[in-house]
């Protein structure tokens, strides 16, 4: 599953991230921010209306994503 389609506060593990479907900005930033596979997110909170952005817990940071980035990357969720 895709991380834009992650139910809310449900933990899951980063499986893939579609690097070459990202700007090279925006791979960037979130190469910096720690997030690649094998780290641990959780979508926090989604904007009204379902818009951007998507507030993402990542390691122990909270992030801000646009819909657009957490499409590129797919998601396994852990098994509570």
């Amino acid at each position: 599953m895709r991380l834009d389609q992650l139910p809310l506060k449900c933990p899951a593990r980063v499986a893939a991230v579609a690097w070459d479907e990202l700007a090279e900005t925006a791979a960037r930033r979130l190469r910096e921010l720690g997030l690649d596979e094998g780290v641990t997110v959780e979508a926090l909170h989604v904007a009204p209306f379902g818009k951007d952005p998507i507030a993402c817990r990542v390691g122990r940071m909270t992030v801000a994503l646009r819909r657009a980035q957490a499409h590129c990357i797919t998601v396994e969720q852990i098994a509570a």
